[in-house]
């Protein structure tokens, strides 16, 4: 039997998984919501393919589900799928107002990077053209006009009230706190490693962190 050859990237991944699970997974249309633990599922379903690893298979994971398109499918009431398409639980309201947070920000960051781009752009022209004109000096765009930047304050995660995670908590969909960056975000757990906990965020990306970052959700 010729042997499988390995997945390189997340961009191979992801066509896998939309072949394997396509009333899952989707790259072309609209985005279906994913059962929380849907990684958990997928290295059950996946054990022993040699194509794939689970870093990889994780990393995937989380490229789809910070997509534009994902995050635009978190909606409250609709139902999260598993591998086969079957609805489950549906979209929380908590859920949804923090993927359109998440959508918000990513699209309002990409417009600033694209306009700056084409500030640059016009600049390095306009520069170009000065220097050309005969007995003209040229001068280089002001540092206070490449600096300008919008800082807008980041949406604030809902709050939830906590308390220290034991080992007894330490269980495949318990409600967590996780601090990411400064910032504590509500999660589950969909994976407890000797390397790690995976958990994943209420906007369906999973990451791994280590005890000391999370907190029980009450």
């Amino acid at each position: 039997m010729e042997e499988q050859q390995k997945l390189a990237n997340s961009k191979e991944v992801l066509a896998f998984l939309v072949k394997e699970f396509p009333k899952c997974f989707s790259l072309e249309g609209e985005a279906k919501p994913l059962k929380i633990g849907i990684f958990h599922d997928l290295s059950q379903r996946l054990e022993g393919d040699a194509r794939l690893s689970k870093r990889l298979l994780r990393m995937s994971l989380r490229h789809y589900t910070s997509s534009w398109k994902y995050l635009a499918s978190i909606k409250a009431g609709a139902f999260r799928v598993d591998l086969d398409g079957v609805d489950g639980d549906a979209v929380e309201l908590e859920h949804a107002e923090h993927a359109a947070a998440q959508l918000k920000e990513s699209k309002s960051k990409a417009a600033e990077k694209r306009q700056e781009l084409k500030k640059q752009s016009q600049e390095k022209k306009s520069y170009k053209n000065r220097a050309n004109i005969p007995g003209k000096s040229s001068t280089k765009p002001s540092s206070k006009d490449k600096l300008r930047a919008d800082k807008r304050p980041k949406p604030a995660a809902p709050k939830v009230k906590v308390r220290e995670l034991l080992e007894d908590d330490l269980k495949v969909g318990v409600l967590v706190s996780v601090k990411v960056g400064s910032t504590p975000m509500p999660a589950t757990i969909t994976e407890v490693a000797k390397d790690g906990i995976h958990v994943q965020l209420n906007s369906g990306m999973t990451v791994k962190v280590q005890k000391a970052q999370l907190r029980l959700a009450l």
